[in-house]
């Protein structure tokens, strides 16, 4: 049994599905209500990876756990000890945790703190471990998604500096092969998209997909901090802006590390963009 939380997720989501496609049996965690007909296999179980004596009944019996923390778990909440020694005391053999690119490329940002004792916590746990540090999300896109249907213009902040987003949908692929085959002990995937592509790039391939012109309006810092701070911290809105708009070298590069587990590139933005077409038609 593998046991995926988050399972509601961009990521979680597919990661079930791949799971349950080849034959696993899962149990799915999540905060909001799964699929009324699941797929097979597949069981739901309210909870989160920020609860973990809510989370230990979703352990009995599992041989493997992602873990993925999810909005406000990222910056309040129990020790990450206490998740880990729960998966322990399940028996579960190995963790394979979402984590982040930035916790390693900028290791005293206090938006990425959480996930870095997560990481620590998880080193430590005696399992067998695989951590992913995937960069940005191309479903970061999904931000834009209103103000495309409605007024088709993306507004974002930094419209020509590049980072190579990566496809959700890679990172649960990566996740499945973690959790279901040898090998993957002990390493850590940095996990991109193959190529930079920036925000006026992006709003280009969604006028490509759509068959309609989609403009672009460059925000400022500010004005764009403005619209954010609605729904995330302000220590998590400066750390977004930072890697934004003056990305490290490391953080603009693009990895082949999905490629190395995968045997096969990473997805573009338009794959993603064409795939989640409706979100924007």
């Amino acid at each position: 049994m593998i046991t995926v939380t988050g399972a509601t997720g961009n990521v979680g989501r597919v990661l079930v599905e791949l799971l349950a496609g080849a034959g696993e049996e899962v149990v799915a965690v999540s905060r909001r209500p799964g699929p009324a007909d699941p797929p097979a296999g597949v069981r739901w179980v309210p909870g989160g990876a920020g609860d973990a004596a809510g989370l230990r009944p979703a352990l009995d019996g599992a041989r493997a756990v992602f873990l993925v923390l999810a909005g406000e778990q990222n910056f309040r909440g129990e020790r990450p000890e206490l998740l880990t020694k729960a998966v322990a005391d399940a028996g579960a053999e190995r963790i394979v945790l979402v984590s982040s690119q930035v916790s390693a490329t900028r290791p005293e940002a206090p938006s990425h703190a959480r996930l870095r004792e997560l990481e620590a916590a998880v080193r430590a746990s005696g399992r067998e471990f695989t951590i992913l540090r995937p960069g940005g999300f191309a479903s970061n896109a999904f931000a834009w998604a209103e103000s495309v249907r409605t007024r088709r213009t993306v507004f974002a902040p930094f419209g020509d500096v590049a980072l190579p987003v990566v496809d959700p949908a890679d990172i649960a692929a990566v996740a499945a092969a973690a959790l279901r085959e040898d090998g993957h002990a002990g390493r850590v995937y940095e996990l991109t998209g193959p190529e930079p592509i920036s925000p006026r790039g992006q709003a280009a391939v969604l006028s490509t997909v759509l068959g309609e012109e989609v403009a672009f309006v460059e925000l400022s810092r500010e004005e764009a901090r403005a619209g954010m701070t609605r729904f995330m911290p302000e220590q998590v809105v400066a750390g977004t802006l930072d890697v934004l708009g003056d990305p490290l070298p490391a953080e603009r590069r693009a990895g082949r590390d999905v490629e190395a587990v995968l045997g096969r590139p990473a997805a573009p933005f338009a794959e993603w963009a064409a795939r989640n077409l409706r979100a924007f038609a």
